[in-house]
Formats: structure tokens, C-alpha cells, sequence
């Protein structure tokens, strides 16, 4: 069975990305973009997109040729999007990596994606320099003025003339962004001009948000930052009050303090939100629309963290490989208020899926859970050197495997269950961590959980869990072991239970499995 979207097609014009997040940057103006939460800085408008045309034209005088690679790896700064759209308006394309990476996976994405040149912060010079030793990087900018790079002001200052860089939307790469898809290492995910306008095409169809104001603490470097926290404001006329990093105090009170309207979130900060004593100190009455995505929400989670906060979250479903998202529940459709516990949503405008059993790719019809394969404008054009895992990924008809295991309802809403390489196998039967994560978030005393499956000689995998405990708590591994056991299923159970400080998690909030599975 192919599930489309409820919703109506929608035209995809075809521009560049920065032609068309910049479309109606004169109408917008002088109004506030983008805020700086902690200096108030802001820039307008104009000024950002005049400053992403200045950076074009000084790239362009420095000898920059279409198709060269620029290495943003850097926290959320304002000039953030002024140096990704000014790349992207010479003609070049963007990868983007994060400063917590270590050296080997920094040094292969900069050596994999071929860059010329990197940006930093001045701090994360150094550090990065000895990453790139043995790359083709010729260039160094950094966000403030340091010895051994050009000061990117620089660049935005110039005087240089507008940069005129013909772009084939459907050919030409805009982000270079790295992801492990559904298993494996890193791999550069090639994303059109057009796939990242197709994306915001569907995000901003039906639901005008001028003059809303969005709080970016999701990392730009991410995909899930980079398009809706950073593009979809300035396409649609909205503000950006963006944070460097995050801190639950800090959020709350930016949240208050500039009447944040629109919030984007991943599970930990749900958790959190649910949890902390300090969501009672601030006023979040600002707040109008809450999302979560990147990963699986607990629908018992989904439910306490909104009745905390006086406002239902919603989630939405996506990944790198189709430039941001595949589901969302939807504020487009006649029932939009309507939110199911656990369900990322519909399909986007102009999207299609299908599940499938695994092992024989045979379409499932409704209800029934299987491998999710999605398909449409916003896939991305393959991995960068891979046609390999490119093929494996994307099918002759343009299907393309999430490894995500979910079912849809009878009223197309998708229900993501878990990751298809994460399933543990009890004795043949399948047992999803996220289920077993979500049983243990309802103890009070516990702050956060992880499960994975170990081997086991008789049952081939059992469940081990990873829980961080209330600080003062008194839990033992026979309480946890037992509040479990009364909630599912014998098969479930699980087998043993390490306790630890904290679950590692990666920038979007997805759970490292692979770091507690080297500690186990």
C-alpha cells in the first residue's frame, strides 16, 4: 500500500535555496531576524541578506569557483546563516560539522567532502588545524579576529560586486551535511538546491508565521536546526533569537524574556521539561506550537512534559537524508488540533510511503509494523563517493530506506516504533529499546534511561538498561528490574540494569547506543 499526504501538493519553484529563502527579504525589512539571546544583537532582514550577498562576492573576488566546499564547524551564531547562504549564492556548497566532533570523524569529513576552506570560532582554531593536517583546507575563517585566518567581517564588510553564480537546482549541491543513515559510518549527504527548497515548500505551506518568534538552540550544523530554526524564519518573516548552546535555565528564560511563540525540541529536552522543578519559575505563556523531533517521543513522556507547559507537543518524524522532514502533525489540516500520543504525524505535501516486512521488502497494509520507505522531492541525490550504499538506500523507483520500524493508522498518521538495527531479538521475537526506555521514564525516580541488547547464549539477546536515578534516590537494580517486569510482557523483561551519570546522547538528542554498548 502507498500512503500519500492529506494534504495538498504544493509548487516547488525552481531557485536557488538562497533566491528563495531571501524571496520576500525587502518586504520583511528593517524587523528583527535574528537576536543574539545573549548580547540582544540583532540583524535585520536586509541586513542579513545583503550580508550573505557581500560574503558571495568576497568569496567569489577571493578565486571561490562553483562547487567548492566550505567547512562550517561552529555552535549557533547570528552571522551563522549569512556565511551559508553567502556560499550558497557563489555557487558553493556547505558542510557542516559539529565542534564536539573528535578529530579522526573531523578530519575524514573534511578530507571526504574535499573542503577548501573552514570556519570556526577563534577558540576551536587550533584544535581544528591539527584535525586538517593532512587535508586540502588552504583557507581558515573564524567568527572574530584571531592570527593565521581572515576575520569572517571581513567578508560581510566588503565592497566587492554581487556575486552572479548560475545554479541547476536539481544538480547542484547546496549542503554537505554527514549522516550514518540507517547503519555504518559517516557519509556526506548530498542536498540539492532543490531538495532543501522542496523541504521548505512543504514546512511553510498553509501556515504563514510572520512575526512569529522561533528560539534556535538546535545546532544549524544539523539538519533539523539548519531548516527550521535558521531557514524557515527568514523565508517566512519570522524572528530567530538564537543560543550557543544549551541550558534548560537559559531556555526557559529566553523563552519569557522574548516571547519565544515557536519551539522545536528533541526528546531529552522533553524529558526535561517534564521533569525539572525550574519550568514552574517562568512564564511560558508566550508559547503557541511545540514540536519534537530527531527522535521517538515516549507518548507518556509527550503527555506530561505538555500538560507541564499548558500546551500539547507534536511531534514530527525525519532524517538528514530527506532534508529535514517526512511527517508532521500538522497545523494545515481541518482536524489540527487533533494530537495522538506517540504518532510523528501525516505526511508532508508531496510526500509517499510505503512499509514493508524487511527480510522480503512486501508491502504491509495498515496497522501493521515494517521497515518505513519514503519517497519524493526532498530526498537527497545520494552519498558523496558511495554509489554503493547510495543503491542500497534508494531504490530504481526512488524509495528510500529509513531503517526506521513504524506502522500507520486508518487515519494516516505515522507511529515510529524504533531503529530496525536496534530491534532486540528475545529468542526470535523482536523487543523495541525504545518501549522498554519509555516504561522505565515512568518510574519517578528515574531521570533518564537507554536500553540495548546484549548477547545471550540461550535467548540470543537479552535487554541490559542504563538509568540515571533521581540524585538522593535509593533505587537498586531489583527495583528497576521489578517495576519493568510488572509492565510488559515475560519476553521483554529485562536482564540486567547498569546505573549510571548520564546517557550519551548525540547533538539532536538520539541516543548513542554504540558508546554504552562499548561499556557494557
Amino acid at each position: 500500500m502507498i500512503y500519500s499526504s492529506p494534504r495538498p501538493a504544493v509548487d516547488i519553484p525552481p531557485v536557488s535555496l538562497g533566491d528563495y529563502v531571501f524571496e520576500h527579504a525587502s518586504r520583511w525589512g528593517d524587523r528583527p531576524a535574528i537576536i543574539d539571546a545573549s548580547t540582544g544583537h540583532s540583524l535585520s532582514f536586509v541586513e542579513v541578506h545583503v550580508g550573505a550577498q557581500r560574503v558571495a562576492a568576497a568569496l567569489a573576488q577571493r578565486g571561490w569557483r562553483k562547487g567548492d566546499v566550505l567547512a562550517i564547524v561552529c555552535p549557533n551564531v547570528p552571522e551563522f546563516a549569512l556565511a551559508f547562504h553567502g556560499v550558497g549564492l557563489a555557487g558553493g556548497v556547505v558542510t557542516t560539522a559539529s565542534p564536539s566532533s573528535s578529530p579522526a570523524e573531523l578530519a575524514f569529513q573534511l578530507r571526504d567532502s574535499g573542503a577548501r576552506a573552514v570556519l570556526t570560532l577563534p577558540a576551536l582554531l587550533p584544535g581544528i588545524r591539527q584535525a586538517a593536517a593532512d587535508t586540502d583546507i588552504d583557507e581558515w575563517f573564524t567568527f572574530g579576529p584571531t592570527d593565521g585566518a581572515v576575520e569572517f567581517a571581513n567578508l560581510v564588510r566588503s565592497d566587492a560586486l554581487r556575486c552572479s553564480v548560475a545554479v541547476d537546482p536539481r544538480v547542484d549541491l547546496m549542503a554537505l551535511p554527514y549522516s550514518s543513515g540507517t547503519t555504518g559510518r559517516a557519509k556526506g549527504v548530498m542536498l540539492t538546491h532543490h531538495n532543501m527548497v522542496a523541504m521548505l515548500a512543504a514546512v511553510t505551506a498553509g501556515t504563514p508565521h510572520v512575526g512569529e518568534v522561533y528560539l534556535a538552540f538546535l545546532p544549524f550544523f544539523h539538519i533539523y536546526g539548519m531548516q527550521v530554526t535558521m531557514n524557515r524564519p527568514l523565508r517566512d518573516g519570522a524572528c530567530c533569537v538564537v543560543m550557543r548552546r544549551f541550558d534548560l535555565a537559559e531556555l526557559l528564560q529566553n523563552i519569557e524574556r522574548y516571547r519565544v511563540t515557536q519551539l522545536s525540541l528533541v526528546p531529552p529536552i522533553v524529558l526535561a521539561l517534564a521533569k525539572s522543578p525550574l519550568v514552574e519559575q517562568y512564564d511560558l505563556s508566550s508559547l503557541r506550537r511545540v514540536n519534537c523531533g530527531a527522535a521517538p517521543l515516549d507518548p507518556t513522556l509527550q503527555q506530561a512534559a505538555g500538560a507541564r507547559i499548558g500546551l500539547p507537543i507534536r511531534q514530527a518524524y525525519g532524517m538528514t537524508e530527506s532534508s529535514l522532514g517526512i511527517t508532521v502533525t500538522s497545523s494545515a489540516l481541518p482536524d489540527a488540533d487533533k494530537i495522538k500520543p506517540g504518532a510523528s504525524g501525516v505526511l508532508y505535501p508531496n510526500m509517499q510511503a510505503r512499509v514493508v516486512e524487511p527480510d522480503t521488502g512486501q508491502n504491509l497494509t495498515t496497522g501493521h509494523k515494517g521497515e518505513i520507505l519514503v519517497r519524493g522531492p526532498n530526498i537527497m541525490r545520494g552519498y558523496l563517493h558511495n554509489p554503493q550504499m547510495t543503491d542500497e538506500m534508494i531504490d530504481a523507483e526512488g524509495w528510500m530506506r529509513t531503517g526506521d520500524i513504524g506502522y500507520f493508522d486508518d487515519e494516516g498518521y505515522l507511529f515510529v516504533t524504533d531503529r530496525l538495527k536496534e530491534l532486540i531479538k528475545v529468542k526470535g521475537r523482536q523487543v523495541a529499546p525504545a518501549m522498554l526506555e519509555g516504561v522505565l521514564l515512568e518510574h519517578p525516580d528515574v531521570v533518564d534511561a537507554a536500553v540495548i541488547g546484549v548477547a545471550d547464549e540461550e535467548r540470543g539477546e537479552v535487554p541490559r538498561a542504563f538509568v540515571v536515578v533521581r540524585p538522593g534516590g535509593a533505587l537498586g537494580a531489583d527495583d528497576i528490574l521489578a517495576f519493568v517486569e510488572a509492565r510488559v510482557a515475560p519476553y521483554e523483561r529485562l536482564h540486567s540494569v547498569n546505573f549510571i551519570e548520564q546517557i550519551p546522547k548525540s547533538p539532536s538528542g538520539k541516543i548513542l547506543r554504540r558508546v554504552l554498548r562499548g561499556s557494557a
